[in-house]
């Protein structure tokens, strides 16, 4: 796997993933595919700027076009690109159907024309809906909202593909994954951002809902081992089992900073919303998976790290049209 196609390589787990295997030499070559809408950032890729063993291609995975253009050369596909915010998607579903779905079947249909050696989805834990108890792999993909309804019928075609033509496929279902470089409108860059700003931070319902934390580290090292010793046909579910409520990530966010829990500002809830997340992970343990469990500690970590990095997110959140459009217009009639 000399040359690697990263889609969505300028994005959170895309950019993380790409400086990981460049870092480590895991690949001689790797070509990021990224439309570079509002959360793609060729700033997520500067360290590598001016390297050649980085190249970069601008289109959409829903481009025909663009995707040749990236696709010919390499020896496999990772497919990080989708419109991955639960929010947006609510808002206009048909965006999440174009990327999610539809961009999928394009990609698919590159790897099958140029043979390579292996296509992995890079899924969510929300294809399976919401539970009581633990999600494993067998389960039936139930999801509540647009954006992970389109996340798994990009799986199902990624299922089709192997069992039809015999592609050599691969999903991972990753957990909530936080860290350096995620755009700040998701949970934590958003309550870390807004209480530097002194900003009221707004938490959706009673702010009870459970989910199962991952670094962007782990879930980028994850994604590399299923990806060279993974079993064609199967998805992994990847995930920590670091259970947190959503109202006490943004406690102790506020308490990193410094900051009083008056900030605090309960919002109406999102439609769809589900309660909890949570996956048996024992097919990628049996890999050798072992991610850092200690949440504490790295959301520490995340939050000095968006302290320190000020201009990187200050500059995403000043774009009147593409941040903060959405925020005034999502959040307008959410207020508590």
């Amino acid at each position: 796997m000399d040359h690697l196609l990263v889609t969505g390589g300028a994005g959170f787990i895309g950019s993380n993933y790409v400086r990981m295997v460049l870092r480590k030499e895991l690949a001689k070559k790797v070509t990021v595919l990224d439309a570079l809408t509002y959360a793609g950032n060729l700033e997520n890729l500067k360290e590598f700027e001016g390297d050649d063993r980085l190249v970069f291609v601008h289109g959409k995975i829903q481009d025909r076009e663009a995707v040749d253009i990236a696709a010919k050369d390499v020896d496999v596909i990772l497919n990080f690109a989708a419109e991955s915010h639960n929010d947006r998607a609510i808002l206009d579903p048909d965006a999440a159907v174009q990327a999610n779905f539809n961009g999928v079947c394009v990609l698919l249909d590159a790897a099958r024309r140029y043979e390579h050696q292996r296509f992995l989805q890079v899924s969510t834990d929300e294809v399976y809906g919401s539970t009581d108890d633990m999600f494993r792999e067998g389960d039936a993909l139930e999801p509540n909202q647009p954006y992970s309804a389109a996340k798994a019928g990009g799986e199902l075609m990624v299922r089709a593909y192997h069992e039809t033509f015999g592609l050599q496929t691969l999903v991972t279902r990753g957990s909530n994954t936080y860290g350096q470089f995620q755009y700040p409108e998701k949970l934590i860059p958003l309550m870390v951002t807004n209480a530097i700003d002194d900003i009221p931070l707004p938490v959706y319902g009673d702010g009870q809902q459970v989910r199962e934390w991952m670094h962007v580290d782990d879930h980028a090292r994850g994604i590399d081992l299923v990806l060279r010793n993974g079993v064609p046909g199967k998805a992994y579910n990847l995930g920590s089992g670091c259970e947190r409520v959503n109202l006490d990530v943004v406690k102790g966010i506020l308490a990193a900073l410094g900051k009083p829990d008056t900030l605090i500002r309960n919002v109406q809830d999102r439609p769809g919303h589900d309660r909890r997340y949570l996956m048996e992970c024992k097919s990628i343990r049996a890999l050798g998976f072992d991610p850092d469990v200690n949440f504490e500690a790295r959301l520490e970590e995340t939050v000095k790290w968006y302290v320190e990095n000020e201009p990187w997110w200050r500059r995403i959140k000043e774009k009147k049209v593409e941040y903060q459009a959405f925020m005034d217009q999502w959040y307008a009639n959410r207020r508590g």
